[in-house]
């Protein structure tokens, strides 16, 4: 038969012991608390890509004048 301690009286390895025995799950449950962006707030990770952003940008810009010209050009009378 195990002598009985006091908890106060035990090592820290053996309160971590029976600390995690006790200790529970949340299960399914997160219990972090999430808030939005702050949209005004700098953030170092946009800036960083928007070089790449604005040629992205750029580019579908680009893309949809020529598809307009294209569009606009070829619905004229005459021009086949």
């Amino acid at each position: 038969m195990k002598k009985f301690i006091p908890y106060e009286k035990l090592s820290k390895k053996e309160k971590r012991k029976i600390d995690a025995e006790k200790r529970g799950t949340w299960g399914d449950f997160n219990p972090v608390t999430r808030m939005p962006q702050n949209s005004r707030a700098y953030n170092r990770n946009k800036s960083r890509n928007w070089p790449s952003q604005f040629r992205d940008s750029l580019y579908h810009t680009n893309g949809m004048i020529l598809y307009l010209t294209f569009f606009l050009y070829s619905s004229y009378p005459g021009s086949s």
